[in-house]
C-alpha cells in the first residue's frame, strides 16, 4: 500500500509508515499538475499539512485514494464534500500544535508590547535607540480573546498567570464554564472597547472571512495591540492597515495571511509598529513531532488495521454496520447542524430520544454524529467524530439519551431537545424508506424537509399577503425557491415557514425579509 508524504513532516513520522510495512513515496513541493499524475500511481493515503490543496478536480483524478490526512488541525485545503462523494476519509490531528500556537500568541503579545523586533533590527543596524522603544506592561491589562476554543482556552490559561484580566467573545461558550476558568464572556461589543489587547482563534469559514474588519476596529479602545496567529482571511489586512495609521490601533502582530507568502510591496511591511512571522504557530520541534507521530499512527492504523481515528466525515463503525447506520448517522448530524443554528443562547442541555427501529440499532455512534453537528458552527475542524464527546463536555454542555421501541407515528424517529439561557428547541427527523432523511418537527411545526442546502427558517403572523411578499423579495434578489413548508402555530397566531433555495441568500436581502410588515423572525440555515 503507497502512502504519498506531499509536504514536509518529521522523520519519526515516516519510521512509524515504513515500519509498518507500508511504500512511502516523500514528494514535497508539488504543482497541482505533478500532484495529479502522483496520485494516479495507486496511491492510497496522502498525508499532508497547510502547502497541499486538495481540491475537487485533485480528489477526482486519484483512482485508489482513500484517506486524506493532515498532519495538523486546519482543513480548509482540503474540499470534503468532493471526498465524501468518492467515499475517501479525511482525518487531521487535533491537539498536537496546541501548546506551540497558544505560546506563539503569547510571544507575538509580548514581542510586540515591548517592540523587540524593532529594537533587534536597531542594534544590529549600529544604533542605540532606547527611548525610541519605549515599550509598556502586560500585568493589569486586559486581554480579549475572540474565539475560546482549544487554543484560545490555552491563550487565557497563560495570559492569567501573567496576571492579566481576560474577557472572550465565543456564543457557543457557556458563562458559567468559562467562569470556572476565570475568563468573563461578554458580546463583541462590549468586549472590543475594553481590551488592551486583542486575539483572534476563530476557525476561517465563510461567515469569519473578513470578520475583523473596519466596522470591528471602529469599536476597539484607541491605542489597542491587535495579535492574530489564527489563519489568514479572517481579518481584512486592508482595514487593519488603515487602522495602524489613523492610530486606532498602536501596534499589530500577525502570523498569517491572507496571500501566504504576503508579496513584498505588501503595505503593512512598511508599518515600523507592526511585526510578524511567517506562519510560525505549529512550528516547533515538539509540535512537528506530535503531529508526524500522529498521523503516522492513525495512517497505520487506518490502511493497516482497518481502525478510523480522528476522522472528520465518518464515525468508527465496523464495516458491517456502517450501511445500515449511515442514513441515520447523517440525519443525527443534520439535527445536531439545525440545532446549533436555532438556539438563541450557548446550549447547555441536549437530550436525544431514539424511538421506533432506530432504538434497536447502536446508538452511540449516532449520538457522536449529532453532537459533531451540534458543535461543528462553532469549532468547525476542531470538532470530529472522535472528539465531540469531549468538547460538548469541555464546555459544559449536559448530554442525555433515552430510547423507546415504539414510535407514534414513524417507523424511527430521532427527537432532540436543546436547552440554552431562555428557552429551548425541539427537532425530529425520520429516515423514509431505507435512506431518506426528513425533518419533521421543528418545535411545534410539523413538516416533511429534506434537510440539506441553504435555507431560511421564517416565523410571521398569520395573516394574508405575507407569504406573498416573503416569495417576492426573495424572487427580486435572483433567488430561486426549490421547497417550501409551511405549518401553523395556532396558539401564536403565526405561520411558521422552512424555504429551500438554491443558492445564498443576501445579508441585505435577510434585512428586506425582517423589515417586513408582520415578519417576526428570519434566520437562514445551511444544512
Amino acid at each position: 500500500m503507497k502512502v504519498l508524504i506531499s509536504d514536509p513532516i518529521a522523520e519519526d513520522g515516516i519510521k512509524i509508515l515504513k515500519d509498518a510495512g507500508l511504500e512511502v513515496v516523500v514528494k514535497t513541493g508539488l504543482s497541482k499538475e505533478e500532484l495529479i499524475e502522483e496520485l494516479k500511481k495507486d496511491v492510497e493515503a496522502i498525508i499532508i499539512r497547510s502547502a497541499t490543496k486538495m481540491t475537487a478536480d485533485v480528489i477526482e483524478a486519484a483512482p485508489k485514494l482513500r484517506l486524506i490526512a493532515r498532519a495538523g488541525t486546519g482543513l480548509d485545503n482540503v474540499d470534503i464534500e468532493a471526498a465524501n462523494r468518492k467515499g475517501i476519509v479525511v482525518m487531521n490531528c487535533p491537539g498536537g500544535n496546541t501548546v506551540s500556537a497558544a505560546e506563539h500568541t503569547i510571544a507575538m503579545m509580548m514581542a510586540l508590547a515591548r517592540n523587540i523586533p524593532q529594537a533587534t533590527a536597531s542594534m544590529k543596524a549600529g544604533k542605540w535607540e532606547k527611548k525610541k522603544f519605549m515599550g509598556r506592561e502586560i500585568t493589569g491589562k486586559t486581554l480579549g480573546i475572540i474565539g475560546l476554543g482549544r487554543i484560545g482556552s490555552v491563550v487565557a490559561d497563560r495570559a492569567r498567570g501573567l496576571k492579566m484580566r481576560v474577557i472572550a467573545y465565543d456564543p457557543y461558550v457557556n458563562p458559567e464554564q468559562a467562569e470556572k476558568m476565570g475568563i468573563e464572556i461578554m458580546s463583541l461589543d462590549e468586549l472590543l472597547p475594553q481590551a488592551d489587547f486583542i486575539t483572534v482563534h476563530v476557525p476561517l469559514t465563510k461567515e469569519t472571512r473578513g470578520f475583523i474588519n473596519k466596522e470591528k476596529f471602529d469599536k476597539m479602545k484607541d491605542g489597542v495591540m491587535f495579535i492574530h496567529c489564527a489563519r489568514g482571511g479572517i481579518v481584512n489586512e486592508k482595514d487593519l492597515y488603515e487602522a495602524m495609521v489613523s492610530g486606532k490601533v498602536a501596534g499589530a502582530a500577525l502570523d498569517v495571511f491572507e496571500q501566504e507568502p504576503p508579496p513584498p510591496d505588501y503595505p503593512l511591511f512598511q508599518l515600523e509598529n507592526f511585526i510578524c512571522t511567517p506562519h510560525l504557530g505549529a512550528s516547533t520541534v515538539e509540535a512537528q513531532k506530535n503531529v508526524a507521530l500522529a498521523v503516522a499512527s492513525q495512517v497505520v492504523d487506518f490502511l493497516v488495521h482497518g481502525v478510523v481515528r480522528n476522522a472528520v466525515n465518518m464515525p468508527s463503525v465496523s464495516a458491517e454496520l456502517l450501511p445500515v447506520l449511515k442514513p441515520y448517522l447523517v440525519l443525527a448530524e443534520k439535527l445536531g447542524a439545525l440545532q446549533a443554528q436555532l438556539a438563541e443562547g450557548p446550549i447547555q442541555e441536549v437530550h436525544i430520544e431514539y424511538q421506533g427501529d432506530v432504538a434497536n440499532l447502536d446508538t452511540k455512534p449516532l449520538t457522536v454524529a449529532l453532537l459533531k453537528g451540534l458543535l461543528a458552527p462553532a469549532l468547525r475542524e476542531d470538532v470530529n467524530y472522535v472528539n465531540a464527546p469531549i468538547r460538548a463536555k469541555e464546555r459544559g454542555i449536559k448530554v442525555t439519551e433515552s430510547r423507546t421501541e415504539t414510535s407514534e407515528d414513524f417507523l424511527n424517529l430521532i427527537k432532540v431537545l436543546v436547552r440554552f439561557p431562555g428557552g429551548e428547541n425541539v427537532v425530529a427527523g425520520t429516515i423514509f424508506g431505507k435512506k431518506e432523511p426528513r425533518i419533521v418537527q421543528i418545535n411545534d411545526f410539523r413538516l416533511d424537509a429534506v434537510p440539506e442546502g441553504h435555507m431560511l427558517y421564517i416565523m410571521n403572523e398569520d395573516r394574508p399577503g405575507v407569504i406573498g411578499r416573503i416569495g417576492v423579495t426573495i424572487g427580486e434578489a435572483g433567488v430561486n425557491i426549490s421547497r417550501m413548508y409551511v405549518g401553523q402555530e395556532p396558539a401564536k397566531k403565526c405561520n411558521v415557514i422552512l424555504l429551500s433555495v438554491d443558492s445564498v441568500v443576501p445579508e441585505e436581502t435577510i434585512e428586506k425579509l425582517r423589515a417586513l410588515d408582520h415578519v417576526l423572525m428570519v434566520k437562514p440555515l445551511e444544512l
